[in-house]
């Protein structure tokens, strides 16, 4: 950094995605079950959790960010096998919220599911209330498809899930225009 540059918090950029061993289980339960995550997920049982580390349709991943590198979150895939080539982020769960570093993971799972695992369409659901999330999603390129009124149950009643998606082709040209990593 040169001396006219600012200093800023650690590089959000720093993020790296590496498969969840069952040692990390205990680190992603206590993220679902952290209070200010649950209003945003429906937890799943840790046998879930050995599942989706052990079956080939699934990725289960540790973020990794910030200068030591150390576990900041965890985020999973579903479909990675899927026939459609249609790829489901269904968990991302963030452990210091406003650190960049869902950002920087976002980059490198879109990375992986459409260079890697040769995804056509990359899409996930979140609720209506996780208005953060949904802002992050839409600033990653991903749109949304629309609303699953009501979905799931949630301590005071029911929520909507709002579904969204890129496709290959958008990511193509996000990529052509610098806004995603380059291969």
């Amino acid at each position: 950094m040169s001396p006219s540059q600012p200093e800023t918090k650690a590089d959000p950029a720093r993020v790296r995605l590496r498969p969840t061993m069952q040692s990390d289980l205990e680190y992603v339960l206590s993220l679902e079950q952290d209070p200010e995550n649950l209003p945003y997920i429906t937890p799943w049982e840790k046998m879930q959790h050995e599942a989706a580390i052990r079956f080939p349709d699934f990725r289960h991943f540790i973020i990794e960010a910030g200068p030591g590198l150390e576990r900041a979150g965890f985020l999973i895939l579903i479909g990675c096998r899927n026939q459609h080539a249609c790829i489901e982020l269904k968990r991302m769960v963030v452990q210091n919220k406003g650190s960049g570093y869902g950002h920087g993971a976002v980059r490198v799972i879109k990375k992986i599911a459409f260079d890697d695992l040769g995804a056509h369409r990359f899409w996930l659901d979140v609720k209506m209330r996780n208005t953060r999330a949904q802002a992050l999603y839409l600033k990653e390129g991903f749109l949304q498809e629309g609303v699953l009124r009501e979905a799931v149950r949630v301590r005071d009643g029911y929520d909507s899930l709002v579904v969204m998606s890129m496709l290959a082709a958008e990511y193509a040209q996000r990529r052509g225009q610098a806004l995603e990593l380059q291969q």
